[in-house]
């Protein structure tokens, strides 16, 4: 295994990123974003998802080009959960709270995501209990965008983790139903590609449909 020394704090790293005027990236943006939303869309209709929760909704760009029914948006930075509820303010079937890693979630949906994030946990406690958590707040299926391997990265906000191998471990009750590439895989140098694939989840009840 690659270790990786953690010296930044993952959530007062993004908070500051997005109280400067930073976005949630070019992985929101661009073409990256309409591939994931054509995705999620799709998975939507193809399930019936009625209900989803985001852990790591960001500024909130990428949840404009997706059609859930109903959403609650969670994240790590009040700033960016500020951003998205001045943007949103006359839709009442989003919503956005701010939680820390530990808080406990109550909520539930058909649907939990995670777009983006799971890369972005350098703190082993910290990705631990956001994956405990992903997967507790989800009726029926989860959506993960990420990366899955070890490999060493060169930025010091990205930790790359085989997380497969921790659903596999923790999450005994869910299968993995369908892997979906990117559309753009990684390319060095090029900031509309990503190293980020789709997993999705299914409870083992469920999971026929896949």
């Amino acid at each position: 295994m690659t270790t990786h020394p953690t010296t930044l704090d993952s959530a007062l790293f993004w908070d500051t990123h997005y109280s400067r005027g930073g976005t949630s990236g070019t992985g929101s943006y661009g073409r990256l974003a309409q591939f994931k939303a054509d995705v999620v869309n799709r998975l939507i209709v193809r399930y019936g998802i009625r209900s989803a929760i985001e852990l790591g909704s960001g500024d909130g760009h990428q949840l404009s080009l997706i059609r859930y029914p109903t959403y609650l948006g969670l994240d790590t930075s009040p700033t960016a959960v500020d951003l998205c509820r001045a943007r949103y303010a006359g839709d009442s079937t989003k919503a956005f709270r701010a939680y820390r890693s530990g808080d406990a979630i109550l909520d539930r949906a058909d649907l939990a995501l995670s777009l983006d994030v799971i890369y972005h946990l350098l703190e082993d406690s910290v990705y631990e209990q956001y994956m405990l958590d992903l997967f507790s707040v989800a009726d029926r299926y989860v959506v993960i965008y990420s990366s899955d391997s070890e490999a060493f990265s060169e930025w010091p906000e990205v930790r790359h983790r085989r997380f497969t191998k921790w659903v596999a471990n923790h999450e005994p009750g869910w299968k993995l139903i369908r892997h979906i590439p990117n559309r753009y895989p990684y390319v060095h140098g090029d900031v509309d590609s990503s190293w980020a694939d789709f997993y999705i989840y299914g409870r083992r009840r469920w999971s026929l449909r896949g």
